[in-house]
């Protein structure tokens, strides 16, 4: 299971990104994606099926919005995937969140195969301190991360509780975000499986890349050359409605670093794609070893503590 892989089409490397819906408004992520496409970079776009029903410190636009919904249609008929990021952005009880999927399907065809969990939501599976076991579980809670968090999605007897349907209907759910342009690297045997967190089928890891500072500072120059070289994979985690598009303009360093990308010879797919591709790759879904994920574990931690990566 090491490196390097051979990608398709004598590519380089592989590249996505799984943008989670947080602020979306369509003057502000349409033409982040409107520049994705024209550059030949077809990834994952994040929604929230349902409205708030009050305003949320991380809200946004939902596919109940008729112009959105027929944006992000437009979106995954031109090859962008369309992934899950909850229900809605705050907080969905087990039916609501059962209806946010049968929507979900009812727009796009599918089921969803990749989702990421919305940092503020009752309803995330397997979040906050659940994502870690044994002495990582205490050090986490003793640094006082997010003392509020609560994450119920995996608890049987919440309200909250979809693990059964995370596991039926969902392949790919993102777990930990490391600050290196190479995820693959951080995480070679993704996507995988973890038997001690049974709701999930796939895990998947990303690269820090959650505001425009952070996404520039992962791409820079020196990274993707780092990334071409080495033959590896990104799937850059980011929140395109995060000053990508301000003043109604492209930031400009951005623009310079994916089109400096797009020239290198990489392997532009969605997230699903590429986790399938790694899948079959390794002959299926990978089921973790405790030493490896006491190692995923502690790299995640420290990372946190020194730098408070996502």
């Amino acid at each position: 299971m090491g490196l390097p892989i051979t990608w398709p089409e004598g590519k380089r490397f592989a590249f996505t990104i799984f943008d989670d819906a947080d602020n979306d408004r369509l003057v502000n992520v349409r033409p982040v994606y409107d520049f994705l496409g024209d550059l030949g970079i077809f990834s994952t776009k994040s929604v929230w099926t349902l409205a708030a029903q009050y305003e949320a410190t991380l809200g946004g636009l939902s596919t109940e919005d008729p112009e959105y919904l027929t944006w992000a249609r437009r979106l995954h008929e031109r090859g962008f995937e369309i992934g899950f990021h909850g229900a809605r952005c705050h907080s969905s009880t087990r039916e609501e969140t059962q209806r946010g999927l049968d929507l979900f399907r009812e727009h796009f065809g599918s089921d969803p195969r990749s989702m990421s969990n919305h940092f503020q939501n009752v309803d995330s599976i397997y979040w906050g301190a659940a994502r870690l076991s044994g002495a990582r579980r205490w050090v986490y809670r003793a640094a006082n991360f997010h003392a509020s968090l609560r994450a119920e999605g995996h608890v049987t007897s919440s309200k909250y509780f979809w693990g059964d349907l995370c596991r039926d209907r969902i392949r790919y759910v993102r777990n930990f975000v490391f600050r290196d342009i190479n995820t693959l690297a951080a995480c070679p045997f993704m996507p995988y499986y973890d038997a001690t967190l049974p709701f999930v089928n796939g895990w998947y890891a990303s690269s820090e890349g959650g505001n425009i500072r952070s996404f520039n500072a992962m791409l820079t120059e020196a990274n993707q050359d780092r990334l071409a070289e080495e033959g590896g994979a990104c799937i850059m985690y980011a929140h395109f409605a995060k000053g990508f598009y301000v003043d109604g303009r492209l930031e400009p360093r951005f623009v310079a670093l994916m089109r400096r990308l797009a020239s290198l010879g990489g392997w532009f797919v969605p997230t699903g794609t590429l986790l399938d591709f790694l899948a079959e790759k390794h002959g299926g879904l990978h089921e973790i070893t405790a030493t490896q994920r006491d190692a995923l574990e502690w790299r995640w931690l420290l990372a946190k503590l020194l730098h408070g990566s996502s």
